[in-house]
């Protein structure tokens, strides 16, 4: 096959691009409790509500995933990118990462499984399938409880304001925080086009 008019062609690789940056909390605290950077993550359904990482079969936090078959997935902001970068480069193995970074484990109530108190958004999973794929494991997992931090609660309607909360995401090597806010899924075909999008919905 020929190359497309205007583009470049590069070898097949991990370019999609951006991904959220979340600290994956595995292990028990107390004995084993860990924290792994990672960005190849996703939702994968609603009903259940299920996500995905991707972990490669070397890394400390694999074998504490597989061992206890439950994890928290952390939504950092992006004045913590410095922790989080960390935790990404070093491994429990030889570091104790919270108390490296001074971050602070709790323990979800539905798995046991650490969660980072100092970030805004934080999801506890229980494992419910796993696959070897090549240079990483998928780990399928049900989302069974969500936490956020009081000033995401937007006070008049008790719904989430999630853009308050700073996201840091990921692209091709890089971390960058997100910009500003375009439209609501769905404004290109509300009633009025000619009508600026408005703010983010506020959702019950």
């Amino acid at each position: 096959m020929g190359d497309l008019p205007g583009k470049l062609t590069w070898k097949p690789g991990t370019v999609l691009h951006p991904l959220p940056v979340v600290l994956v909390g595995c292990g028990r605290i107390g004995t084993d409790a860990n924290l792994i950077t990672l960005a190849w993550t996703g939702i994968v359904c609603s009903e259940p509500p299920l996500l995905s990482i991707s972990v490669r079969p070397s890394r400390h936090s694999h074998a504490l995933i597989l061992k206890h078959q439950v994890f928290t997935v952390n939504l950092p902001a992006a004045t913590q990118a410095t922790q989080v970068d960390w935790c990404g480069v070093k491994s429990g193995r030889d570091v104790d990462k919270f108390g490296h970074t001074g971050l602070t484990p709790l323990a979800g109530p539905q798995t046991g499984a650490p969660l980072v108190a100092e970030c805004p958004v934080g999801l506890e999973c229980r494992v419910v399938d796993s696959r070897s794929l090549g240079s990483h494991d998928l780990f399928i997992a049900e989302i069974v409880a969500v936490y956020a931090d009081a000033a995401l609660v937007d006070p008049d309607t008790q719904a989430f304001a999630l853009e308050r909360s700073a996201p840091l995401c990921y692209a091709h090597g890089n971390y960058y925080e997100l910009g500003g806010y375009l439209g609501f899924f769905g404004f290109s075909v509300q009633k009025k086009p000619g009508k600026k999008a408005p703010g983010p919905p506020r959702r019950r």
